[in-house]
């Protein structure tokens, strides 16, 4: 494996740190910033929509740059970015610190993946990509209960220094490890989106952005979850996200494997099944017998962590086999799909929390991966060959 990829994927752990983190943050920011628990969920939203839709904006823009200048400024305006959010004064101030940080992270992760690609051989790109995005499941393995580690220790502003000492990691080590001179296609925007029009890629996009939007219904606010209806101290809310990180670091490691044994279609349809179910799940578990709560709970969210991580790299090889030439479009454009998944989930978790309880946020976003199966459906029924679009060297 080329060493250099390690180094690309810190700066997806960085990324993936202060997105999966901030589940366990957004109680100390409401209480800090003087707002609600759902306007300080609109934070995520405003970051999922912004990497949603700048990433293919900003890459269209930088396609032909030298790839390790972009990757290394956009993973120090991320530091910025975090360190401006542990300063801020108030929730417009962070909510603009975050908007940067979603610009910068859209960008980099597109450009990462894409440059893995140009530094690996043909047979090897599937792998180097599956390196790259390893960064972010390390990040919920085990960077998110870092980062709650650390701000039931120092707060949250101390969570978001953590994640810009990454950022600065990243960036110094991909400027002294890749060469330069490495510069991608001149693709403009309309190329780009065009590919969402690829036979069979429409219905997987949805797919994705269902299955994402029914999880984080739940996993923004995990520690509401936790505390609101399961019943648990705010102490033990890193342990939770350990415990989701430790099933997801499995979970990612099984899907890839089941995809290249079983199908990606297949692992596919099987892990959005088990996400549905371990949703619904973890609504009941709040109302089991007073002793049962809590080990059932810690047992239900790593199998969902498993379950539920199984569908990232097991949908990645699904798009791939739909359109093998346009592996980093349609990489990119699903990238897109789960911020806007994200963003989904995020507002009807709120709306839940509004009028109704945290026990019922499992079985609302359940509905979403049951729906989200059409959109597998609609895939397969409109796949056919197609040939490249463009190729990415």
């Amino acid at each position: 494996m080329d060493i250099r990829l390690l180094w690309l994927a810190v700066g997806t752990f960085a990324i993936g740190v202060e997105s999966f983190a901030i589940s366990s943050l957004l109680p100390q920011i409401a209480d800090s910033t003087g707002v609600t628990l759902t306007q300080a969920g609109y934070l995520v939203i405003a970051f999922a929509l912004a990497n949603a839709f700048g990433s293919p904006v900003l890459a269209a823009l930088t396609g032909t740059a030298d790839r390790r200048r972009i990757l290394t400024i956009t993973a120090l305006i991320f530091a910025a970015g975090a360190v401006w959010a542990g300063f801020s004064q108030g929730y417009a101030d962070l909510m603009a610190a975050r908007i940067l940080m979603a610009f910068s992270a859209g960008l980099y992760t597109a450009t990462a993946q894409a440059t893995g690609v140009a530094i690996s051989s043909v047979d090897h790109r599937a792998r180097a990509i599956s390196v790259i995005v390893g960064g972010t499941t390390m990040a919920v393995a085990f960077g998110a209960p870092l980062g709650a580690l650390v701000a039931g220790l120092v707060s949250w502003r101390g969570s978001y220094f953590m994640v810009a000492g990454f950022g600065v990691i990243a960036a110094a080590s991909i400027w002294i490890m890749l060469p330069s001179g490495l510069r991608g296609s001149s693709l403009t925007l309309r190329q780009r989106i065009a590919a969402v029009g690829l036979p069979g890629v429409p219905g997987a996009l949805l797919t994705t952005l269902l299955n994402l939007a029914g999880a984080f219904t739940v996993i923004i606010y995990l520690a509401v979850v936790t505390t609101g209806s399961i019943g648990l101290p705010r102490e033990l809310v890193p342990a939770v996200l350990l415990a989701f990180g430790v099933g997801a670091a499995f979970g990612n490691a099984a899907g890839g494997q089941l995809a290249d044994r079983i199908g990606a279609r297949a692992t596919v349809v099987g892990a959005i099944v088990l996400n549905g179910l371990m949703l619904v799940a973890i609504s009941l578990a709040a109302h089991l017998p007073a002793g049962l709560v809590a080990p059932v709970f810690f047992a239900l969210i790593i199998l969902w962590g498993a379950t539920g991580w199984a569908f990232p790299p097991a949908q990645s090889s699904y798009l791939l086999s739909l359109s093998p030439g346009n592996a980093p479009l349609v990489l990119s454009l699903n990238a897109s799909a789960l911020y806007l998944g994200i963003a989904g989930g995020s507002l009807i978790a709120g709306l839940v929390l509004q009028y109704g309880t945290p026990s019922d946020l499992g079985w609302v976003g359940a509905l979403f991966p049951a729906l989200s199966l059409l959109g597998i459906g609609l895939s397969a029924a409109l796949r056919q060959p197609e040939p490249s679009m463009a190729r990415l060297g």
